[in-house]
């Protein structure tokens, strides 16, 4: 029997020939990565935003854990792949834009019109960025979310996707969750979380 290829998989391996650094894989998330990742949330999380949706495997899941369409928002910075992400996800708020501008993208489209986020989960490369560039794009981030919120990403790299130094900057703590073999190229889940400002 011939394989099929994932919903989205050629118009993401096209992008990544455009710009492999912008578009941090060859292929779309495995469904053992999305469960990892969604395995992270916390309880009871209703609210979440996906920094980097692809071609939807990670925004697929989401909405199959129960997130509602209206309560989750995806950022995607790359046009081909917003467009896709439109037309297969057309009750879901998808916004194109830059992760670094997160809040003002958010509050203009009435995403936080209903509170924060409880999560935000993210596919972005950021293991390749400058040091200035995951701080904007984190700092962002946790502008977006509740206290005690989750910022749920993956990497392919064995170090963590965050600088120390950034890490130490924004007062985030850092816990390593699956590795998850199953994917392609093998993919480790990080936790962060914004350690509660001294009184």
């Amino acid at each position: 029997m011939k394989a099929h290829p994932k919903p989205g998989a050629w118009t993401f391996f096209r992008q990544w020939l455009k710009n492999p650094l912008r578009v941090a894989a060859v292929a779309p998330s495995s469904a053992e990565l999305a469960a990892a990742m969604i395995a992270e949330l916390p309880d009871n999380a209703a609210r979440v935003i996906e920094l980097g949706g692809g071609t939807g495997a990670i925004t697929r899941a989401l909405l199959a854990a129960g997130i509602r369409d209206p309560d989750l928002l995806v950022l995607e910075l790359n046009e081909e792949l917003h467009a896709h992400l439109q037309l297969r996800f057309p009750q879901v708020p998808v916004l194109l834009g830059d992760a670094r501008m997160l809040p003002a993208l958010a509050r203009e489209q009435g995403y936080l019109a209903a509170g924060p986020a409880d999560a935000i989960v993210s596919g972005l490369g950021l293991l390749t960025m400058p040091h200035p560039l995951q701080r904007d794009i984190l700092a962002a981030a946790f502008q977006c979310l509740r206290p005690g919120g989750v910022f749920v990403q993956f990497t392919y790299g064995p170090a963590a996707p965050v600088a120390d130094a950034v890490a130490r900057q924004l007062s985030l703590r850092v816990r390593r969750g699956e590795f998850v073999l199953r994917n392609v190229p093998p993919a480790t889940v990080y936790v962060y979380t914004r350690e509660p400002a001294t009184p």
